[in-house]
């Protein structure tokens, strides 16, 4: 019986540690690639 709270434990404590190594969102990604082609803009024009 007292494993069962430890089990909750477990499985909370994953899942959190699970989410918060997520990769970047597709909308990240997407501003990050704008950036650089910008930046790529700036240095061919100087």
């Amino acid at each position: 019986m007292k494993k069962l709270p430890y089990l909750f434990i477990a499985l909370f404590t994953m899942s959190i540690a699970l989410t918060s190594c997520r990769e970047e969102s597709t909308g990240d990604k997407i501003e990050n690639a704008v950036e650089d082609v910008a930046d790529d803009i700036d240095d061919a024009v100087d």
